[in-house]
């Protein structure tokens, strides 16, 4: 029964994992930037959430759209009026630029808000679901299920949608994309403000379960680079299943070895799966 517990906790941390590297995928792939901001960004939309929570009361699932909205905005005009100017440069300028961008979210982060722990704990924070010998904890459930329905949601938009076929295409062959009248900038700029959105969405949902800080980002921008290789780059579906896979590796560490072993047990993944499968588990090679 034990173990049962433990992988239903780690699928369900697992989703997050899924939401959090989605945005660091889709911008890597599209546009082979390494988004060294990616953890600042979701440390950003766990503060917008709290703060809508804790000043005008709004349930953290409600706010997430506004959280979702006012990041795509950000990354939109990040990418539109900075990155560009260097999105063709060498990959260690972008990975400079992305850093700066980092720290001075984070250090802005730290004087508007203090270096304090936040939660956000609305009315259902400690309410559970029994089904049997499982015990559910609502939060992350629908949590859970918010990442899926982003990362499904996602998918389909770049399958099904103009601008998706445009992103898909650019990311694909970038002078095929031009020739037929694709405006690149613009798109660059789109798949960035989708990027630091769905980071938005990963940090609202974080804040419900776990403590927000300033200085979380690094941790997560590791995270999130760990479950991209693993589900192998630009695929919407592999961010998921590479987060599901990094999830139940950490609880089923944390609780049989220690707390102090789910972080090497991440980064041995990331080799193995660099060793046998260097495309990822849903990657392909082009």
């Amino acid at each position: 029964m034990l173990l049962l517990q433990v992988l239903i906790n780690g699928l369900l941390l697992g989703g997050l994992y899924g939401i959090m590297a989605l945005g660091m995928s889709l911008i890597w792939g599209v546009m082979n930037i390494v988004n060294v901001a990616h953890g600042a960004l979701i440390m950003l939309g766990a503060y917008l959430t709290f703060w809508m929570f804790t000043l005008w009361g709004i349930d953290p699932f409600a706010s997430l759209p506004l959280t979702i909205a006012s990041l795509f905005v950000y990354g939109y005009c990040l990418q539109r009026w900075i990155l560009n100017l260097v999105v063709r440069a060498q990959l260690f300028l972008t990975l400079l630029i992305t850093f700066g961008v980092e720290v001075v979210l984070t250090y802005c982060a730290q004087l508007a808000f203090s270096a304090d722990f936040r939660t956000i704990n609305p009315p259902y924070a400690g309410e559970n679901i029994v089904l049997g010998p499982v015990t559910l904890p609502v939060a992350r459930l629908a949590a859970f299920g918010v990442a899926l329905a982003l990362t499904v949601g996602m998918w389909l938009f770049l399958l099904h949608t103009r601008l998706g076929r445009a992103i898909r295409a650019t990311s694909e062959e970038l002078r095929a994309a031009r020739l037929t009248g694709i405006p690149v900038a613009h798109i660059y700029a789109v798949t960035f403000g989708l990027g630091a959105a769905l980071a938005g969405a990963a940090g609202g949902l974080w804040g419900m379960l776990f403590p927000i800080t300033p200085v979380m980002g690094g941790s997560l921008t590791l995270k999130s680079f760990v479950v991209a290789v693993l589900g192998g780059l630009g695929t919407m579906l592999g961010a998921l299943v590479g987060g599901l896979v990094l999830g139940l590796a950490e609880s089923v560490t944390a609780t049989y070895l220690g707390p102090t072993y789910p972080n090497a047990i991440s980064f041995a993944l990331l080799v193995l799966i660099l060793i046998v499968r260097p495309t990822g588990i849903l990657g392909r090679r082009t």
